[in-house]
């Protein structure tokens, strides 16, 4: 069989597709999400724990994807809420950092065994190998960082030498200079004519944010944000909604319930319409 990402592709490409990592290619519900209500409750020294729909709320904004970040501001508010200013929380980053790392990862860094080992995947390699046979390009732009990025595409899903753009390659989302750097490297690897249309398929506000960003910068190109239910919020179709919603509302062309959904059909449909 040949390995999606072996093939040549020409300049006749009909679309270039970028996927997010988290909520798209891996259910990140147990995992990354879990490990932010695991730092949050002890941080706040185990009186707040945040609810799945807090996080979601907070990652609506647009300016939460690194989840860190989003763990440190969750406390923040939190101490607020009880009348204190940031300044008087004391609150290390660092600290923080570790913690979650801790929890995620484990605590043997070159010997993985935290919630990132559990993680279900969304997507098969031959949903891939479709859309190589479909003439479609295809790479990565996370806010993950790359090990843990890696750790999806190669070790869970066997892919070699997929392109990727992660957290140590570019500023966070929603800028859109890692969008762009994954299309450059595609663009590269594959002779890809310069405007080719992209779609970006992710399950946040900050996804679709990140699109329509490089959309102004580029307006002769044609930008489709797809946007992906995470699994997560499926389970309760009034929050499904309320999610497909907030997606559409980013900018979002289309949202699917499942990322495999994204078929060379779809894509075409979705080129056409523009």
């Amino acid at each position: 069989m040949t390995h999606p990402q072996s093939q040549t592709f020409t300049s006749q490409s009909t679309a270039i597709v970028i996927f997010d990592i988290d909520g798209v290619v891996r259910d990140v519900a147990g995992s990354y999400r879990r490990a932010i209500a695991d730092t949050v409750e002890h941080f706040t020294n185990g009186v707040h724990r945040p609810s799945g729909v807090e996080i979601d709320q907070l990652k609506s904004e647009g300016f939460w994807n690194n989840d860190w970040e989003a763990s440190q501001e969750i406390v923040y508010r939190y101490f607020e809420r009880q009348g204190q200013t940031r300044m008087q929380v004391d609150l290390n980053y660092d600290a923080l950092i570790a913690f979650f790392q801790s929890r995620y990862q484990g605590t043997d860094p070159e010997h993985w065994t935290g919630y990132i080992c559990t993680e279900p995947l969304l997507i098969q390699s031959s949903s891939l190998e479709r859309l190589t046979a479909a003439g479609i390009s295809w790479g990565f732009f996370s806010g993950a960082p790359r090990r843990e990025a890696l750790y999806a595409l190669t070790t869970r899903l066997g892919l070699v030498n997929p392109v990727l753009i992660a957290m140590e390659d570019a500023p966070g989302k929603p800028d859109p200079t890692g969008l762009l750097a994954t299309i450059e490297q595609l663009g590269q690897r594959h002779n890809l004519e310069l405007n080719t249309p992209v779609l970006y398929a992710g399950d946040t506000v900050a996804d679709m944010y990140t699109i329509q960003k490089a959309k102004t910068l580029y307006p002769k190109r044609t930008w489709i944000g797809v946007g992906i239910l995470p699994p997560h919020v499926q389970a309760i179709p009034e929050r499904c909604e309320a999610y497909q919603q907030t997606l559409q509302s980013a900018g979002a062309a289309v949202v699917l319930s499942h990322v495999e959904q994204l078929t060379p059909e779809r894509i075409q449909q979705l080129v056409l319409q523009g």
